[in-house]
């Protein structure tokens, strides 16, 4: 087997604000598997920033497992333990490689056309104008779950959006979800927590920056606000300290970003740990090009969650790849008369 890589820079279409801070480009890496006249295709999404992984040895740490890739996906991935993002790419090039064809990675309804995946429709951070006009813009759309990214623009403000959109849609008509992204400092949260509450949100991500575990264990156990973690599982490697970190700081959801948190497998084992403490969970991608994007679509209709989840990222960019996943009214779905335009 050979295994080559390449570097891709996606281009949004418009830059997206985040706390974190306004987004124009988003770096991303393809692994290619070759071997008995069959292609395997995987996209190792690093995100800058953000990934534990988004290190200085990150190239060189994808020339060692071209070189070693015939070590195999399962002695490979003992070895990336470090690198969630080159775990999750390998899994998705292996799985390409021994599938039928190198898109439909786990045949299902979904890929037969058959079915769809109920999905939230992401609003970015930006004027009162423009957010205004990207909410009308989803519940046009059809979306039934809508998620509001906060804590980077004045918290009025914030508040009369939500407000706005709760003036003319009950928690029955549109399910409100918002991402603080770490942006509440550990003394304001609660308070926060609170003055949301009063807009029967469904969820809040990551009110408090990631590693203040005893804080956040405080605030998830006195929370009038259901809260979901997500940056916070990041990093957090053997199945001993998932475990710990759920059954101390007790969330209500968590979520899961295959790409930041060690692919497939890893997703799988905080789904074992998650469910076995009564915990829920949906899942999201993280900026993946449409290659890694379908990858983890098709690997999350599996998983039969009845929550809606965060994959509607596909259409953010001017240089992505023509596929067969369409957004459709609140839903991912797969058509499976379109064809892939992979072309590196």
């Amino acid at each position: 087997m050979k295994a080559t890589y390449y570097k891709y820079i996606l281009n949004f279409k418009q830059a997206s604000g985040t706390s974190r801070g306004v987004l124009k480009t988003k770096e991303t890496w393809f692994l290619l598997l070759n071997s008995e006249g069959k292609q395997g295709i995987g996209e190792c999404g690093i995100f800058k920033g953000l990934s534990v992984d988004d290190r200085p040895d990150y190239e060189e740490k994808l020339q060692w497992v071209c070189k070693n890739i015939n070590l195999g996906l399962i002695g490979l991935l003992s070895k990336l333990i470090e690198f969630p993002s080159i775990q999750c790419g390998l899994e998705m090039a292996f799985k390409s490689w021994g599938s039928k064809t190198p898109f439909e990675l786990f045949p299902s309804k979904f890929t037969q056309s058959e079915d769809s995946i109920n999905i939230n429709g992401l609003i970015w951070m930006g004027s009162e104008a423009f957010m205004k006009q990207q909410i009308a813009d989803k519940i046009d759309a059809g979306f039934s779950c809508i998620k509001m990214k906060i804590g980077a623009i004045d918290f009025q403000t914030e508040l009369d959006l939500l407000k706005s959109i709760r003036k003319v849609f009950t928690s029955r008509d549109i399910e409100l979800r918002v991402d603080a992204n770490g942006a509440f400092s550990t003394s304001e949260a609660l308070e926060k927590l609170k003055i949301l509450s009063e807009f029967d949100l469904h969820s809040i991500e990551q009110p408090i920056k990631q590693g203040q575990i005893e804080a956040m264990s405080k605030l998830c156990n006195q929370t009038p606000l259901p809260i979901a973690l997500d940056e916070e599982l990041m990093g957090v490697f053997s199945v001993t300290e998932k475990e710990t970190l759920l059954q101390t700081i007790k969330p209500q959801y968590i979520i899961l970003k295959p790409s930041l948190v060690g692919g497939f497998n890893g997703s799988d084992q905080w789904i074992d740990i998650a469910e076995q403490n009564k915990i829920g969970w949906w899942i999201t991608s993280a900026l993946e090009s449409n290659v890694g994007l379908n990858a983890i679509a098709q690997y999350t209709y599996t998983k039969q969650s009845p929550l809606p989840q965060g994959l509607g990222t596909g259409g953010l960019f001017t240089n992505n790849f023509d596929c067969p996943l369409q957004v459709k009214n609140g839903t991912l779905r797969y058509d499976k008369k379109m064809d892939w335009n992979f072309n590196l």
